[in-house]
C-alpha cells in the first residue's frame, strides 16, 4: 500500500509538471488575447517551433541551459519554476486527498490561482477568461462534491465580492473589478468563512510586505 501511495504521488507530480508547462502558455498568451491552443509552442523571440523533446518540463530548460535552441535567446527561469511549483502542489494534493473528484477540482483551483497570480504580477490585470467561468464552475464543484452546501457556496461568492465591491467604490480606482470577480471565485470554492480568512491573510501579508519594503 505504501508503494502504491508513492507511485500515486509520483504520477501526480509528473502530471502537475506537464500541466505546469501548459500554464506557462496561459500566463504568456492570455494577457495578449492570443489563443492558448494555436499556434503550437514557439520561441517568442525568433518564432521557431519548439521541438517536443525541448518541451519536456524542467529537464528541457536544464539541457538547453536556459536558452532557445535556434536563436539562443534566454528562456526565463520562471518557466521551470511554474512547472515545479505546480508539480509539487499536485503531489501535495494527491497526498492529502488521494485520487478522485476532490483532488482534481482542488488541483484545477490551485493551477487557476497560479496563472492569475503571475499575470497579475506582470500586468496588474486578472483575466475574465479565468474568473468569470471559474465562479460557476467553482460553485458547482464545491456543491456537487459535497464540500459545501449551496448556501455556503453562494454566500462564499457573494459576501467577499460585496466587500471588495465596496472597496472599489470607496477607493475610487484603488482596486479593480478583477479583484471582485477573483474573490467571488475563491469564495464559491472555499466558502465564506475561508474566503474571509484568505482576505485577512492577504491583507496582513500585503501590509508586512510594504513594511519590509517588498515590491
Amino acid at each position: 500500500m505504501a508503494a502504491m501511495d508513492g507511485l500515486v504521488m509520483v504520477a501526480a507530480v509528473v502530471f502537475g509538471l506537464i500541466v505546469g508547462s501548459f500554464l506557462n502558455v496561459c500566463i504568456y498568451r492570455l494577457p495578449r488575447r492570443e489563443s492558448i491552443a494555436f499556434p503550437a509552442s514557439h520561441c517568442p523571440v525568433c518564432g521557431a517551433h519548439i521541438r517536443p523533446w525541448d518541451n519536456v518540463p524542467l529537464l528541457a530548460w536544464l539541457w538547453l541551459r536556459g536558452r532557445c535552441r535556434d536563436c539562443h535567446a534566454p528562456i526565463a527561469w520562471r518557466y521551470p519554476l511554474v512547472e515545479a511549483v505546480n508539480g509539487v502542489a499536485y503531489g501535495a494534493i494527491a497526498w492529502r486527498y488521494g485520487l478522485g473528484g476532490v483532488a482534481l477540482t482542488v488541483a484545477a483551483f490551485v493551477s487557476a490561482l497560479l496563472v492569475v497570480t503571475l499575470i497579475d504580477l506582470d500586468y496588474q490585470i486578472i483575466p475574465d477568461r479565468i474568473s468569470l467561468p471559474g465562479i460557476p464552475l467553482a460553485w458547482l464543484a464545491a456543491v456537487g462534491l459535497g464540500r459545501l452546501t449551496w448556501v455556503d457556496a453562494t454566500l462564499g461568492a457573494l459576501l467577499p465580492a460585496a466587500l471588495f465591491l465596496a472597496v472599489v467604490f470607496l477607493s475610487r480606482g484603488g482596486m479593480g473589478l478583477g479583484d471582485v470577480k477573483l474573490v467571488a471565485l475563491i469564495g464559491a470554492f472555499l466558502g465564506w468563512q475561508l474566503a474571509l480568512l484568505t482576505i485577512l491573510t492577504a491583507a496582513v501579508a500585503g501590509w508586512r510586505g510594504r513594511w519590509w519594503g517588498w515590491r
